[in-house]
Formats: structure tokens, C-alpha cells, sequence
């Protein structure tokens, strides 16, 4: 019934083609783009179902996100071109990815190797980074939402399309409205199944699911019930435990922390799984788990309710049920006395393991003290007869004296002052900082040492990439620590560093450094290390030294007045793909690579150019690792021809309207300016 619904059109400049697949909240099309002008390309489009065209609000909302949507760009994710409203249709249309998914990926090959794992979950927390920074939660993160640019093969890098940003941003509302949350079951962070809201600790969390079942082949929870017994165990479960080593179950654990608060971001997540990916390159798949006979609760602060002091409390006279974590940590214990006094009451019960359950025991009996006379009730001490009242007043004043006695002793002795005494020595410290991920896909983190003793403060410095290996030189700003005066001398491991000079950079830093020889690999990291003589006060003085040396780079390697391709990895700021307007049918597409800057494009000095001659150019060498980084698509529906290796394009037949897609090197979704294909004169 869908299939005979091919060929419609959706909107003025799409029709569809082919049924892709079908989802919970309506229907994947392949669509020719062009309309009734021809066919000049694909696209993919998501048709929400109909019933959400009723709705003014969603399609309000539908109106409203569309300039997020389409300005949500990044390698890893899906772009999104155009939202269309027609009728009862609400479409997004978003580029057409073919690698297929990861749930595809799952079914065909069973779990990933702990590297390959890592390094695609670590894509996936990039895209969620920009996402998050821009304010955009995704809110249904699993393998299904995880497409590849490309088919999968073992070592693959920079194929990872997150899609369905959009779905998560427009339908939220209504699905809240009908079901009360958004989401799948096997992948819903605790907080949103206990409290019906989510945010971006939500997608980390949804990221963590992934990664476990990418590594064991199921998710932690899965398991025999309903899917509602299944999410529940997200908050009340523990996931079982992975045959893996220990500083990567840690940071399993941490994303799927039942605390949101305790959940790295993205950023960081990001980071953490391709250090772990280096670490444990050649860890063998594991064999896929299977569902554990039971899950074990997590550990909870079991409830006391205290008795009366004759005898035990009966669960029925719990007021409210459950109560605090134990009574001695509210203000009332249940008996009407305070804390302190139930404490002295007797020992607390042996509880055992906390689980999740509310535990009711009563506390011992206590045994009443023999009855008194009332006046006996408060029994006053006894002192000797000759312990009067003005024998005490005279022992006190003796006291006071020689107190003020030593007191004058200690000040006027020499060296018993204390105004000559030297001060102590700062506490070592340590410091850290991380600058966002560059266009290029460089990202860094920075880490500080202070010791005191030795009075030099250790800088390391974690260079990594994403898609693309990243080379050539880097610039470091190193103003002078503490309250010192000049820029001080350093001394570089991991790096040949030298002063930057801006007669031959064109970029002017005081207290730059010029490193050389550093090499990214694609989706692994580096660190360089530099020690300089120091002085700070505090931790404080030290996080505000790193924080000012941060931004001196920052603010010197996007400075828009600097023209120069000099530090390409931290300046490049995108690529534009440059064709002639028009082309003849049955001949090479001359295509440029034009390098932009924070100044604007330089089209005088290119990355590349296409069809080649010689050696390619060292900005492409740094950004790209060469022409192995260079691929051209065909982004006209056929009528490009691209060679096999990516880098030769030939127009093969006419077309109106054409595009040339590229990527290059951690650019990706490149596209040229629209151009005409013709026949010769």
C-alpha cells in the first residue's frame, strides 16, 4: 500500500521513490529532489504521521524549530535540508545516508571489538556535543537513530550520522501529551522514567546503553517483563558486569550513572572513549551475553522506623510510608525524642545489604530503670565540706593568671614571636582546562601541575582528532606564571618547540611557541609536555594562569586580521568547493578546494585542485593527511560520474541544476554552488 504511494510528490521540490522504513512516529522515503523541474539528487524524508498535522501546536512548533534544525550542522550528524508542511503531511527532509544503521550493523556482526566500539560511540558523544551546545537534546538515542556514511568495515572512522534531532525536538510535546515520555524503553535514562524529563545527561546516558550493548551484544537491562518492567530497571538495577578491563567498566559505570549529575558531557565523554580506544586497540569482541537470571538492586540507604519506647512499631502506624533514609537523619525518629536520644537508646539493627526495598524493623526494647521518688529523679553531686563557694572563685582567678602568665612568656621570649616566623609554602595544586572541538576535529585539553618545592609548574598538553590524522605546527601561548615578569623560558617533551615568530607566521602572541613535529592520528590522541620555573599562591592562582593561557591561544589563532595559512589545524575554519557555473557533458569537473579562514576564503592559495598535478598542498597534508582524506560524491542523481578513488569527477550527462558534494578531511557534507551540465556547442 505504501510502495503504490511511489512517485507522489512532497511539496514543490520533492517526490517519492522508495519506502526506507517505518518507525514509531512515521515513515523513511527515499525522494528524488527536483520536483517537477527533474531530478537533480536524493534525500531521505521522514513523513510524521498524519495525525500530527491535526495538531496547530506541533505544527507550530514544526515552523518554529525549522532554522535550529537546519543550522544543527557537524560531521556526525545527519543534515537536515528542508522541513515541509503540506497538507496532513509534515515531512523533514534530511540527506540520504547509506551505509545503514548501527542496529544493522548489531544484527550482521554481533558485538564490536572494544576498539571499533569506542571509537563509534565516541563519534556519536562529538555529535551530542554540538548539539548540547547549541541547546538541542536528542532525547531517543539508539542504534537505530546511528547511521553510517558508508558500509561498515572493521577500523572504520568518520562514518557516524546521528539522525532524528528533529524528531526529538518537534514531537516531544505531543508524545508527552498521549504516552508520557519519548523514548525506548531499552534506553531511557533513569530520571526521565522517575520524573518524566530528560536533558542532555539523559543523551550521554542513552550513549552509555549503546556503547554496553555494542560491547556484549545486548543492553544492560533487557530481559524477560514488559517493556515498562524493563525500563524500571534502570532505575532500580545495577547492569551486570562485563568481562572487560577495569578503566573501561569505570567509564561504563559513569555514563550510566543513575545520577545525572555524575555523567560526564559529552565533550568529555567524547574524549574519555578514545583515550580507552587507544588503550585497548587490540581487545578481542566479546561473546555475546545473555539475559542474567536476576538483576541486582542498587544499593539504597535502608529506612529505620523506630518503636515506641515499650515495644516495636507495627508497620500500619507508619505515617506517609516510606519516610527518610534512617530516622537519626531527620528531626524526629518516630519515638517523639530527638536523634541523640534514640542513638543512646541501644544499638542500631544489623540491616545488612541496602537494596532498593523500604526495610521496617523495630528497635530493641528498652528496659525501664527502676522507679524512684520524684525528688530522687535529678540526684545532686556531693563535694567536700571545705569546697566552698569562695575557695572555688580564688582557684579560678589562679588559673586565669598563670594562662596570662605563659601567654606573656611565649610573645616576649626571643623567637617566640610570631611575626618573624616564615611563611609556609603553597600547597601544590593542579589545574585543568579544555577548549571545544575545532572544525578541523582538533580538540585539547590541557593540564597543570604545580609543585612548590621544586617551584616549576607542569603543563601536558592531550592533542586529539576525529576524523581526519592532523599534522604540522601548533601554537601554544605561555604567559608568564604568577606574579613573574617576562615570558618564561620552557622546556618541551613530545615536541620540538620554538618561539613563534610573526614575520613568519603572520599570527603576533606574546609568549608564543611554535610546535613542530606533533601528529594526531585519526581518532586517536597525543600529548606534549612543557615545565617552566613557577610561583602561584594558590589552586585559584593556577586555574586562572591555565584559563588565561587557554584563551591567549585562542584569541590568537582566530584572530580575523591574521592572513597566512599558518597553523592550519587550530585557524582552518571550513572549505568551499568551487566548480564553474557551467560544464560540458563527457568531461572532467574542474573542482577547487579554497581554504577559509577567520579573514574569509583564500582563493589564492587552495587546498586542492581537481584533476591533479603534483604533490598536494601542505595545508591538506595537515588538516587531511593528503589526498587520502579528499572524496568527491555525486550530489546530481547520477549525472556525475566520481572515480574510484574519490578524487577525479567527470559530468556524464545534461543537467539543469547539479551539486557537487565533498569531504575533506573532518569537513564533511561540503557542497559546491549549484551548476548546469550541457552538451557542447
Amino acid at each position: 500500500m505504501a510502495q503504490s504511494r511511489s512517485g507522489e510528490a512532497l511539496g514543490a521540490s520533492y517526490r517519492l521513490v522508495e519506502l526506507i522504513g517505518t518507525g514509531a512516529v512515521g515513515e523513511v522515503w527515499r525522494v528524488s529532489v527536483g520536483g517537477d523541474s527533474g531530478e537533480t539528487g536524493v534525500a531521505a524524508a521522514k513523513l510524521l504521521k498524519p495525525e500530527h498535522a491535526d495538531d496547530a501546536g506541533l505544527v507550530e512548533r514544526f515552523v518554529r524549530e525549522r532554522s535550529v534544525l537546519l543550522s544543527l550542522r557537524h560531521p556526525s550528524i545527519v543534515r537536515v535540508q528542508d522541513l515541509v508542511v503540506e497538507g496532513d503531511r509534515l515531512a523533514i527532509v534530511m540527506d540520504l545516508v547509506p551505509g545503514g544503521s548501527v542496529r544493522d550493523l548489531l544484527a550482521e556482526t554481533g558485538p564490536l571489538p572494544a576498539h571499533d566500539a569506542l571509537t563509534l560511540v565516541a563519534e556519536v558523544f562529538d555529535a551530542l556535543a554540538a548539539a548540547h551546545a547549541r541547546q538541542v537534546t536528542h532525547r531517543d538515542v539508539k542504534p537505530d537513530n546511528v547511521l553510517l556514511a558508508e558500509p561498515w568495515s572493521p577500523g572504520l572512522t568518520g562514518a557516524v550520522r546521528v539522525s532524528d534531532f528533529g524528531i526529538a525536538s518537534v514531537v516531544d510535546e505531543k508524545m508527552r501529551q498521549t504516552t508520557g515520555l519519548l523514548g525506548t524503553p531499552q534506553y531511557m535514562s533513569p530520571e526521565l522514567i522517575s520524573q518524566g524529563r530528560s536533558g542532555a545527561a539523559g543523551d550521554v546516558y542513552a550513549t552509555g546503553v549503546m556503547l554496553y550493548e555494542l560491547l556484549a551484544g545486548r543492553t544492560p537491562f533487557a530481559g524477560p517483563g514488559t517493556d515498562f518492567t524493563v525500563a524500571y530497571r534502570h532505575v532500580t538495577s545495577t547492569p551486570p558486569r562485563l568481562d572487560v578491563p577495569a578503566d573501561l567498566w569505570a567509564a561504563l559505570e559513569t555514563v550510566l550513572s543513575k545520577d545525572p549529575a555524575a555523567r560526564p558531557s559529552a565533550a568529555d565523554a567524547a574524549s574519555a572513549m578514545r583515550r580507552l580506544a587507544a588503550t585497548h586497540a587490540d581487545l578481542p569482541a566479546l561473546r555475546p551475553a545473555v539475559a542474567p537470571e536476576g538483576f541486582a538492586d542498587v544499593e539504597r540507604p535502608a529506612t529505620i522506623v523506630r518503636g515506641a519506647a515499650a515495644g516495636a512499631v507495627s508497620p500500619a502506624t507508619i505515617p506517609g510510608g516510606a519516610g527518610r533514609a534512617d530516622g537519626a537523619a531527620s528531626d524526629r525518629d518516630g519515638t517523639g525524642s530527638d536523634p541523640a536520644t534514640a542513638a543512646a537508646a541501644g544499638p542500631r539493627p544489623e540491616l545488612g545489604e541496602g537494596g532498593s526495598a523500604t526495610i521496617v524493623r523495630p528497635m530493641p526494647r528498652r528496659t525501664a530503670p527502676p522507679t524512684r521518688p520524684v525528688e530522687d529523679e535529678r540526684p545532686r553531686s556531693r563535694r567536700p565540706e571545705w569546697l566552698t563557694n569562695k575557695a572555688l572563685a580564688f582557684a579560678g582567678l589562679g588559673v586565669v593568671l598563670i594562662a596570662a602568665l605563659v601567654v606573656g612568656l611565649v610573645v616576649l621570649l626571643p623567637g617566640g614571636s610570631t611575626e618573624d616566623e616564615a611563611p609556609t609554602s603553597p600547597d601544590a595544586a593542579t589545574a585543568s582546562q579544555r577548549d571545544p572541538a575545532l572544525p578541523t576535529g582538533l580538540s585539547i585539553v590541557r593540564d597543570a601541575s604545580y609543585d612548590p618545592d621544586a617551584g616549576t609548574v607542569s603543563l601536558t598538553i592531550a592533542y586529539a582528532a576525529q576524523s581526519a590524522p592532523l599534522t604540522g605546527a601548533l601554537l601554544e601561548v605561555l604567559p608568564a606564571p604568577g606574579d613573574a615578569d617576562g615570558c618564561p623560558p620552557v622546556t618541551w617533551t613530545g615536541a620540538t618547540g620554538s618561539r613563534n615568530q610573526p614575520s613568519v607566521t603572520g599570527v603576533t602572541a606574546d609568549c608564543g611557541w611554535t610546535l613542530t613535529g606533533v601528529e594526531v592520528p585519526a581518532g586517536g590522541q597525543i600529548e606534549v609536555g612543557a615545565t617552566m620555573p613557577a610561583s602561584f599562591a594558590d589552586a585559584t592562582a593556577l586555574d586562572a594562569w591555565l584559563d588565561e593561557a587557554a584563551a591567549a591561544t585562542t584569541e590568537a589563532t582566530t584572530d580575523e586580521t591574521v592572513t597566512g595559512s599558518a597553523y592550519p589545524a587550530q585557524r582552518l575554519l571550513g572549505v568551499q568547493v568551487v566548480t564553474p557555473s557551467r560544464t560540458v557533458s563527457q568531461t572532467p569537473l574542474a573542482v577547487t578546494l579554497v581554504p577559509v579562514w577567520a579573514d574569509g576564503p583564500d582563493e589564492l592559495n587552495p587546498l586542492y585542485s581537481s584533476p591533479s598535478t603534483g604533490s598536494p598542498s601542505q595545508m591538506l597534508v595537515d588538516v587531511a593527511g593528503g589526498e587520502a582524506g579528499v572524496r568527491f560524491a555525486d550530489g546530481c542523481g547520477g549525472a556525475l560520474a566520481v572515480s574510484s578513488d574519490g578524487l577525479v569527477v567527470t559530468a556524464l550527462s545534461v543537467a539543469p541544476t547539479c551539486v557537487l558534494r565533498a569531504t575533506v578531511g573532518n569537513f564533511t557534507n561540503l557542497e559546491s554552488s549549484p551548476f548546469s551540465i550541457t552538451t557542447r556547442d
